[in-house]
């Protein structure tokens, strides 16, 4: 391509409204731009770099024969409603009507309806294994998009989808679509983790994330340094403590502590370590209320909740809701007589002589052991610190930042059952079909590759990714020679099939240099003063050396 008369732009300057150093870059290299908050155009030159992606997802997929389609956007509410997803994506679903007064969704993800397809190829056993793969746009309401491409209302995503007669098919089909993950990710140049990761609205048995290591990752994930455990710090196990304390070394004692009604007060005021503390959180469990006790430095993980009572939905009981249980202000809640189940992490089984509310108003209780009150389980229930140890080897954990970059998951049934996918075995009788689900987010890839590939001057592209392999430069467009030498070597370079850019433009060679940096060319050729001699300058895009070299030796390197 040559730049002049093409659509292209640069600006110098950082962009203010953008928090990313990717999101930053892609905009000022003029590849996106945003249309408004979690909403991006992909220009000319970001468009090309995401096809790239695609077509090296697409060549990973072929190659383990999924079959491609593309669905629509805009579905049916009912299709939602049938597998109870309506309720589980709440106010994250885009929702509209037609004329007719009739229900649609613009597709957060496309389970149902590829169900939907696979009733017209499987009735028997003998149809599967089939696999299945779009490339389209989604659309979910985020709360808060930020991040530039990371977290957007419209994105980009490829979803596969398999089928198979039995657990173990479906083992086959998930270890196929793992390794080509794999593949994809090695081939696009990503330093990435695969962690365990929790099925949540999905469902199924199991969920592995593949997180590119990023610092503004929004994902924690939880490594062991000597098994390798890994996994994401919402579904992390924390390591079970076996001792039990019933009785303490004290009776528990009441405690006025006027207008204290949190862990950090009752340190600042009365020099009570969190450590010697147990927080009493309330919760709504689909409709039904339920005490959480925790240590009191520590946070509650609702994803286990999720877990551990299969709830649909778990909110925090809200102000009102929780002086109406305690009959106390917010902040004094406890165990002790408290009206309602109560759950206690593993933790508190190694405890003794701690602190909880007191379910009145300025008091709390001190002294407290387990025999005291009454609980009705005993579970992981909080969020794994960077001080536990490996649940599985007892090894140091370390924590890093990842952003989601793929998804695999065994969703077994649930869509089938739900959705009526059956087929008949051998014996002639009818069985659900049992399916798997695999997301990559291709748009997140461009953000997450940027994130990790760039330096001062701006985005370091791979020539798989890049939108053009070799940058030649005219130093001078007033000069017919450098012209006509760099007509000369861009020709040659098309015909052998290299994708190129030549830089025509009446621009100073300083400018045009930093425009080829930013938007991250592997190659630049530079035809200047000694185009006369057949001499140009080469240069590598991670590198700063600058060489005079004979044209047909720059081009072979190239």
């Amino acid at each position: 391509m040559k730049l002049q008369g093409s659509y292209f732009f640069t600006q110098k300057e950082d962009v203010k409204d953008e928090e990313s150093i990717s999101a930053n870059l892609l905009v000022r290299a003029g590849m996106i731009k945003k249309v408004g908050s979690g909403i991006y155009s992909f220009l000319p030159m970001g468009l090309i770099v995401l096809r790239n992606i695609e077509n090296i997802v697409r060549e990973e997929m072929n190659a383990i024969d999924s079959n491609e389609l593309v669905m629509p956007s805009i579905l049916p509410e009912e299709l939602y409603a049938k597998s109870g997803r309506v309720e589980a994506f709440g106010d994250d679903m885009f929702r509209l009507s037609d004329r007719y007064d009739r229900r649609y969704v613009l597709g957060p993800t496309h389970e149902e309806l590829f169900v939907e397809v696979a009733k017209d190829v499987i009735q028997s056993h003998k149809d599967m294994p089939l696999s299945l793969y779009q490339i389209a746009n989604k659309y979910r309401d985020e709360p808060r998009s930020r991040y530039g491409l990371i977290r957007t209302r419209e994105f980009v995503m490829k979803d596969a989808y398999t089928f198979d007669k039995d657990d173990e098919g479906l083992s086959q089909s998930y270890n196929a679509m793992f390794e080509a993950y794999h593949r994809i990710f090695q081939r696009i140049g990503l330093t990435y983790e695969v962690v365990q990761a929790d099925t949540g609205a999905m469902g199924g048995s199991l969920s592995e994330e593949f997180q590119a290591v990023c610092d503004i990752g929004e994902d924690v994930l939880v490594i062991c340094e000597s098994c390798g455990y890994s996994t994401n710090v919402e579904v992390c196990a924390c390591q079970k403590v076996k001792e039990l304390n019933q009785n303490g070394d004290s009776m528990k004692e009441l405690l006025h502590t006027p207008n204290v009604g949190t862990i950090q007060d009752l340190y600042d005021h009365y020099g009570i370590n969190p450590i010697d503390t147990v927080k009493t959180l309330i919760y709504k469990v689909d409709g039904e209320f339920y005490a959480f006790l925790i240590r009191g430095d520590r946070e509650l993980n609702e994803a286990k909740i999720v877990k551990l009572l299969k709830a649909k939905e778990v909110i925090m009981a809200t102000p009102e809701e929780d002086e109406q249980i305690t009959h106390a202000k917010v902040g004094f809640a406890g165990p002790i007589d408290l009206g309602i189940p109560v759950i206690i992490d593993y933790e508190l089984l190694a405890m003794k002589d701690f602190l909880v509310g007191a379910n009145k108003s300025d008091y709390h209780y001190i002294n407290v052991n387990l025999g005291d009150f009454k609980y009705d389980l005993v579970a992981d229930l909080r969020m794994v610190t960077e001080e536990d140890i490996c649940p599985h080897c007892g090894g140091k954990l370390i924590f890093k930042k990842g952003i989601e970059v793929g998804n695999t998951f065994k969703l077994g049934t649930k869509y089938s059952e739900s959705l009526g996918l059956y087929y008949t075995d051998q014996d002639n009788k009818l069985k659900p079909v049992v399916m798997g689900c695999y997301g990559i987010g291709i748009a997140r890839i461009l953000a997450a590759y940027v994130e990790q590939h760039h330096d001062n001057n701006g985005i370091i592209f791979s020539k798989d990714l890049a939108p053009y392999e070799v940058a030649i430069v005219v130093a001078n467009m007033k000069d017919e020679v450098q012209v006509s030498l760099a007509e000369k070597i861009y020709n040659e370079l098309e015909s052998s099939g290299k994708k190129v850019l030549l830089d025509n433009r009446d621009l100073r060679a300083g400018v045009k240099f930093k425009d080829m940096d930013l938007i991250g060319i592997p190659k630049r050729i530079t035809v200047g003063r000694k185009a006369g001699d057949g001499i140009v300058e080469y240069k590598e895009r991670n590198s700063i050396d600058v060489l005079e070299l004979e044209v047909s030796e720059s081009l072979k390197r190239i």
